[in-house]
């Protein structure tokens, strides 16, 4: 698969997996071999990027991933979190970037991936009554001590980016980005490209809407956390339906999937963005993966952006719970 630089030195494959769904929010738990399964998969499709964090589980997401090391002759780069603290079972959290847990959180995140360093390690959201300053000093002695290679920050605004920046190098940028959520084209993906910074799109595919696979009648496994969002009501999923549509138009222009044409259109927007799409199942990684070599022309691209950028969108991306630290 083509590499991408998210910033200089720091090249991975242009697609990245994250792996949330293999541990919780989209359904039941994925059986352990599975998981397995899947993830040699993405290494033998050419993915060398791996998203995870503490939250996810909580835990159990990077231990799953450390499972994997140990089972895999290859070395994908591994991109990891810390600051959202949930307790098992509960989705509500607080967010803490104080430098004392910044470490204690990365020592923990290298024992249950058994790793010595953390390719890129990110804060998973930022609280906005702890100094960024502070948070990225610690982040700073991080890397110094070999235990991160480079610095991430998620859902930040363009200011505090900028704030963060000025203390120590930020590699990454890791914001919710797709067709149906874009407000961070205003000032945060600037400012990326302005310093230099990658930018890495969660939710590519608006957790799975952008596939044209839901109506009114859908309904969620437990566990599935899209049923409390408000984007995802019965009602919003049919009001939000003609983003959908204009996506499938180019689809069958193409010969592809609805899914595949929003990656391709994440994918042209800069040479420094690796989206990060997520799935359990073999069969939608394959089609994820064959996104990179869709070359839309320039003029599909435009008339598809310029149509969904005219549909608003209705409902929330979070529940009142989730949208804490965005940002920030």
């Amino acid at each position: 698969m083509q590499q991408r630089f998210l910033t200089e030195y720091f090249s991975v494959s242009s697609l990245g997996l994250g792996c949330m769904g293999l541990s919780e929010f989209y359904g039941p738990k994925v059986d352990e071999k599975e998981s397995l399964s899947l993830l040699n998969h993405a290494v033998d499709l050419g993915v060398n990027f791996l998203d995870t964090a503490d939250a996810y589980g909580p835990h159990h997401n990077e231990q799953l991933i450390g499972k994997f090391l140990t089972q895999t002759k290859s070395r994908p780069y591994i991109a990891s979190k810390f600051g959202i603290v949930r307790k098992p079972g509960e989705y509500a959290r607080t967010i803490n970037n104080k430098p004392d847990y910044v470490e204690s959180a990365c020592n923990e995140s290298l024992q249950r991936l058994g790793v010595d360093c953390i390719d890129l390690y990110y804060a998973h959201r930022i609280n906005p009554d702890q100094p960024i300053e502070e948070m990225m000093h610690a982040l700073s002695e991080l890397v110094r001590a070999g235990k991160i290679r480079h610095i991430g920050l998620c859902e930040v605004s363009a200011s505090t980016l900028r704030r963060a920046h000025a203390v120590h190098k930020v590699s990454a940028v890791q914001s919710e980005y797709s067709l149906w959520e874009r407000s961070v084209e205003s000032s945060v993906l600037p400012t990326c490209n302005e310093l230099g910074i990658g930018f890495v799109p969660y939710s590519p595919l608006g957790r799975g809407y952008l596939t044209g696979t839901y109506n009114a009648d859908t309904t969620f496994e437990q566990g599935d956390f899209r049923a409390s969002l408000p984007r995802f009501s019965a009602q919003n999923i049919v009001r939000n339906r003609p983003m959908v549509d204009e996506i499938e138009k180019v689809a069958k222009a193409n010969n592809c999937t609805a899914s595949q044409v929003a990656l391709a259109w994440v994918l042209s927007k800069g040479d420094n963005i690796v989206p990060i799409p997520g799935t359990k199942r073999a069969r939608y990684l394959e089609l994820n993966v064959a996104s990179t070599e869709i070359n839309l022309a320039p003029e599909e691209l435009n008339k598809l952006d310029m149509a969904c950028a005219d549909i608003t969108i209705v409902g929330e991306r979070y529940t009142e719970e989730g949208m804490k630290g965005l940002n920030a």
